[in-house]
Parts: structure tokens; sequence; C-alpha cells
């Protein structure tokens, strides 16, 4: 009896030691990782140069908070696309940080 209630003790010990490495594998980075996208999106600003997740290249010109959509302009006739928030893959603009004293 004191074998089989051990070999039920280390299954269960080997399956929680399974689902806190899936944890650490899987999910602790897709959430660091969405936390960082958005962070990037909600520090964006006029006059940053932004790629979509379509491919468009373009600058933003306007911030519509309450839709949470940009006006960006592409090319070199200026055209003008309304894109939501969610639908920027990167900001290509490099953001130089305040030296600290």
């Amino acid at each position: 009896m004191s074998a089989e209630g051990s070999a039920g003790a280390m299954n269960i010990i080997i399956m929680v030691v399974l689902l806190i490495g899936m944890y650490f594998l899987m999910i602790r980075p897709s959430s660091k990782r969405k936390k960082q996208e958005n962070e990037m999106r909600n520090n964006i600003q006029i006059g940053d140069e932004i790629t979509t997740i379509g491919g468009i290249v373009g600058r933003v010109v306007a911030i519509k908070d309450e839709n949470e959509s940009f006006i960006i302009e592409t090319g070199v006739d200026r055209n003008k696309i309304k894109i939501k928030k969610w639908a920027i893959a990167s900001c290509n603009t490099q953001k130089e940080n305040s030296p600290s004293k």
C-alpha cells in the first residue's frame, strides 16, 4: 500500500512540475511580449514612422483617442490612411532617452 501511495504522490509532483515548466516556457513570454507591444503602441507620437501588420509604412500625422486610431501619411504623394492602434507592428523612429543626472 505504501508503494502505491508514494507512486501516486510522485505522479502529482511530476504533473505540478510540468505545469510550472509550461507556464515559464509558453505563457509568461507571451504575456511579456504583449505588454511590450501595448507599451510601444501607447507611446507613439505624431511624427513617428510606423509599420503596420500589413506592411504599410507611414508617418503618424494625427492621433484619434476616442476610437483608438491613427492617421498616417504614406508615400511621396502623401496619401492619408486611418488605421487602428492594434494594427501597428512596429515603431521605426529611434527615440532618444533623456540623460539622467
